[in-house]
């Protein structure tokens, strides 16, 4: 229920409504704005290649070393860009924030990103789905990515004066998110009222089981 429903004060009760999907309470890193379906992809490390692998220490004994290894990672990370456009990706969700040559790269080539997404909100995207997080590189950006989910829509959603992201995903299960947009004058009200329906949802949840019993 947390992640399905989102408090916004400042608003009048009859303001509160259902939308389809489910609603990130954050604002896009990059927004590349595309109609119609797309894929994304789940992240949980930078896209940003490392020098060296955790623990093992990188020497750099020069100026233009420096400036080679930069390069290095600049090419790399624009490699990593187009490889998932030449493979339909125009959505990243990351629970990690990546760095400032990634978004500018994403937004080079037409891939919005949301960054910092909770491990809640990534492991419902994953039960919507069935997409687990993607393992970037290695050496091979030649494979064919097959981790990916199907978005309906990708677009902004203002709640207020708060910017947030609006995502239909095409449900591998009986599961159909919907998203509970919840309204009030003043956030002590909007808190009584969404513990009055998480108890309402939770006596259903139990009348049906026992239906089903």
């Amino acid at each position: 229920f947390a992640e399905l429903h989102a408090a916004v004060p400042g608003l009048p009760l009859a303001s509160s409504r259902v939308v389809p999907g489910i609603v990130l309470r954050r604002d896009f890193a990059a927004y590349c704005p595309t109609d119609g379906e797309l894929r994304a992809l789940l992240v949980t490390e930078p896209l940003r290649p490392a020098l060296t692998a955790p623990g093992v220490e990188f020497v750099v004994d020069s100026e233009g070393q420096y400036q080679a290894s930069l390069r290095w990672i600049t090419e790399r990370t624009e490699a990593v860009m187009k490889h998932l456009k030449s493979n339909n990706v125009k959505l990243l969700l990351s629970s990690v924030k990546q760095e400032e040559v990634v978004l500018y790269y994403a937004k080079l080539y037409g891939v919005s990103v949301v960054e910092c997404l909770s491990s809640e909100e990534m492991a419902l995207i994953g039960e919507i789905t069935g997409v687990s997080p993607y393992t970037p590189f290695g050496d091979n950006l030649d494979r064919e990515i097959t981790e990916t989910a199907v978005v309906t829509f990708c677009q902004p959603l203002l709640l207020v004066s708060k910017r947030c992201v609006h995502l239909g995903f095409t449900s591998v299960c009986a599961f159909q998110p919907h998203f509970l947009i919840l309204c009030g004058p003043v956030d002590g009200v909007n808190e009584q009222h969404a513990a009055a329906l998480q108890e309402a949802f939770t006596m259903l949840q139990q009348l049906f089981k026992t239906v089903d019993q």
